[in-house]
């Protein structure tokens, strides 16, 4: 009995030191209601870390089926199919209050998580397979840049004068059917992807159509023109799988690399940041109150770091922006340490800690934040790509998951010194790019495949040989290959 009281007074505490946390407090409130008695403190962890690391799972299970899905449905239809699951992810989030079902939340968060899998796949596609190749880069930072908006929008929505409150808090779950409904009305009237028409329906008609109406004229015998001639030249390639992949020698420490990279670019503590913001505001002294707006600068820094990028990456490079990118992450992780240790003794240090995360959001979005799946497309030929993204994606959601589950236990076990942990994450993945990332900028899949084959120890030649195993092709088919998957980096978008 005393230590039910003593546990009862302990998370008493907690929620006044967060008591923004609605959601935990409806996890309390609907096991005591169930049981009879509060839930300790460790369950009540676990039960939050799995609503926040469960988005991964569903992603991953997006990720993995959009394939087939977009192949068979086509781009356009898979888009307003995928509605489906975020209007059911909306109801399910949004009356589980109603409902005294924390359940129902945690499979609203999958089911959102499999939307977004999706969507972030198929949507990318459709807009890279349906502009002119011109500005089919622009195209895709341009998306990378409205998803930032969209979280700026979603913390605008949870500020306490909207639906950031205890009684509303459901009503910002909701907010998703919106822009399902405004995909829902809209797509029907766009045509679908004239590439997905050209070569895997083989409906010239429609595919002539639909290149008029996205580009505007009449006379679009060029454009299909293209598209027939890039299909020709992809005949000639065969696709390998995941397990050919790795196997392949010639491409060893491109693979590694594409691992490291993506491990780094969930684990180096963004993901920490976002899902625990308000509690790391708290614990820095910020006042309750003033939480949810400064929570909202985090999403302009990430917009504005995300534009700025996207200027300078073509003129920079690659390689200084990952590796700068995860080296002032380290500064400032290690100063927010200092920082929030003194904070009890120096007035103004709460204020440094705002400043630090700040700070680490911009330095993750000038560099690690994109370029992952950027290196990517580049290091990989169009038949390995479909391969090389798989393995991409799924070592991007299954660490997205690892970092939203065991944070809280971080946290809880390292208390001040737990983004000390990210930082040794960020050191180690700048220092292996920094002894085996080339520069890729401007350069051809050639030109990179030299860069990495005496890391591979075999000769380009070999490289050639490992990447048509069935036939030697001529150097002109070489060559034609290698511009044909220049010319298509919209295949790194539709992960972006």
């Amino acid at each position: 009995m005393e230590n039910k009281e003593q546990s009862k007074g302990e998370m008493k505490q907690n929620k006044e030191v967060k008591k923004k946390m609605y959601i935990k407090k409806f996890y309390n409130e609907t096991w005591e209601r169930r049981y009879g008695f509060s839930v300790d403190e460790s369950t009540l962890t676990l039960l939050w870390s799995v609503t926040v690391s469960i988005f991964a799972i569903g992603g991953l299970v997006g990720a993995i089926i959009v394939t087939p899905i977009v192949k068979f449905f086509g781009r356009k239809c898979t888009l307003l199919l995928n509605n489906v699951f975020a209007v059911t992810a909306a109801i399910l989030m949004s009356l589980s209050q109603l409902a005294g079902s924390f359940e129902m939340l945690i499979l609203g968060r999958i089911i959102m998580g499999v939307d977004a899998g999706i969507s972030l796949s198929a949507l990318p596609m459709y807009l890279s397979e349906i502009s002119p190749k011109e500005i089919r880069g622009s195209l895709g930072q341009v998306t990378a840049i409205f998803i930032c908006v969209g979280v700026f929008m979603g913390q605008v929505l949870g500020l306490p004068e909207i639906f950031g409150t205890e009684s509303r808090w459901p009503f910002l779950f909701g907010v998703i059917v919106v822009p399902a409904l405004v995909q829902v009305v809209i797509l029907p009237f766009l045509p679908e992807s004239p590439r997905y028409l050209l070569l895997e329906k083989h409906n010239t008609s429609k595919a002539e159509k639909a290149f008029q109406t996205f580009l505007g004229k009449d006379d679009v015998s060029q454009e299909v023109e293209e598209v027939l001639a890039e299909s020709r030249v992809q005949r000639n390639t065969k696709l390998v799988s995941v397990l050919q992949l790795l196997r392949t020698r010639a491409v060893r420490w491109q693979v590694i690399t594409v691992v490291v990279t993506m491990g780094c670019y969930q684990l180096c503590g963004l993901n920490a940041i976002w899902y625990y913001t308000n509690n790391i505001f708290s614990e820095a002294g910020i006042n309750s109150e003033t939480i949810p707006y400064v929570t909202l600068s985090t999403g302009a820094v990430e917009t504005l770091a995300a534009v700025s990028s996207g200027l300078v990456i073509e003129r920079l490079g690659r390689r200084p922006l990952l590796i700068g990118g995860f080296g002032l992450m380290i500064v400032f992780f290690a100063v927010l340490t200092v920082s929030l240790t003194l904070q009890n003794n120096v007035s103004w240090l709460p204020y440094l800690s705002i400043f630090c995360i700040l700070a680490i959001i911009a330095s993750f979005c000038i560099g690690p934040g994109g370029i992952p799946f950027v290196l990517t497309g580049e290091f990989f030929q169009q038949s390995q790509r479909p391969a090389a993204f798989m393995v991409a994606g799924t070592v991007n959601w299954l660490s997205n998951f690892a970092v939203g589950l065991l944070f809280p236990f971080i946290q809880s076990g390292l208390q001040n010194y737990c983004f000390l942990v990210f930082a040794a994450i960020c050191f180690a993945g700048a220092t292996y790019l920094f002894f085996v990332l080339p520069e890729t900028k401007n350069k051809t899949l050639s030109e990179i495949s030299h860069a990495f084959a005496k890391r591979n120890k075999v000769s380009l030649e070999m490289q050639e040989m490992n990447h048509y195993p069935e036939e030697r092709k001529s150097s002109a088919e070489q060559e034609s290959n290698f511009t044909s998957s220049v010319d298509n980096g919209e295949a790194k978008q539709a992960i972006v």
